[in-house]
């Protein structure tokens, strides 16, 4: 994938939905949708949507903001591209973006969920962070909560890290599904007003607790992941081609809160 948004209007009316219940327990559905007629399976995936109201979220669009987050500092990630897209919904054609990625396993690899791995594979009492460094993934776990920090990811449940498994041996997918992140859950500017940057809110975390803040303190000091800083400068590349996609509100206080929370981070590598 070379564009990462595409603005002119893709005719997608051929793909057919599946509802995925909203994990986070707002209303709503996640609507997903694939494609086998390439050389690489393509997934699609809308934001959030009701029969009432249509589609009213913008996690599609966190998806590629994280995206390229992530091409910032250097995190190895699973690439989104944005879509202009008319679908069918509900027997309704609908205008609208949705983020679209290629399937990340390898020819002969098969794929389980990490906490479905970790069950049948754990020693004693072992916790799934415990777990994950003895399997060597620690690099990837502690990158991963430094991640969900600065976005504020309130869903990294263990479906959402995957093993991918063959005959020579195993490794985990790159970091992908970020979509409930950021200002997912505000739909109207006087929620969108009242929101701090640097709430400590409640999130979903299978390796870690129910606090980005209280993840950061998971990583021991001499392994916290030493990344590409974030620069004022990279504002422009993170919300390019995003007017007229996500109203400028929104794009301002994504900014706002990815700056603040590196600048905290930063902070917290020096304390």
């Amino acid at each position: 994938m070379t564009e990462k948004i595409i603005h002119a209007t893709q005719d997608l009316t051929y793909l057919s939905w599946d509802k995925i219940r909203n994990s986070s327990g707002t209303a709503g559905s996640f609507l997903k949708a694939y494609d086998d007629l390439g050389d690489r399976k393509k997934y699609y995936k809308l934001s959030n949507y009701n029969v009432i109201e249509g589609i009213v979220g913008h996690e599609c669009v966190n998806e590629i903001i994280v995206d390229r987050l992530l091409t910032i500092l250097g995190i190895p990630h699973l690439e989104y591209q944005l879509i202009h897209a008319k679908i069918i919904l509900d027997n309704h054609e609908h205008d609208t973006y949705l983020c679209m990625s290629e399937d990340f396993k390898n020819k002969g690899e098969t794929k389980i969920a990490l906490d479905a791995y970790y069950q049948a594979e754990k020693i004693n009492a072992e916790s799934l962070l415990e777990f994950c460094v003895r399997n060597g993934w620690e690099q990837y776990v502690y990158e991963m909560l430094l991640v969900d920090f600065l976005i504020l990811n309130r869903d990294r449940h263990g479906a959402n890290i995957e093993v991918l498994k063959t005959k020579k041996g195993i490794r985990l997918a790159p970091l992908f599904d970020h979509g409930l992140s950021l200002m997912f859950n505000c739909y109207r500017e006087d929620q969108l007003k009242k929101e701090e940057v640097l709430a400590d809110k409640r999130v979903q975390c299978c390796v870690g607790t129910g606090s980005t803040f209280e993840n950061l303190k998971l990583i021991p000091k001499n392994k916290l992941p030493v990344v590409n800083p974030l620069q004022e400068s990279h504002k422009q590349y993170l919300l390019d081609g995003l007017d007229g996609v996500l109203p400028s509100p929104w794009q301002e206080k994504i900014w706002e809160m990815l700056w603040r929370r590196w600048k905290y981070y930063e902070g917290f590598c020096n304390s």
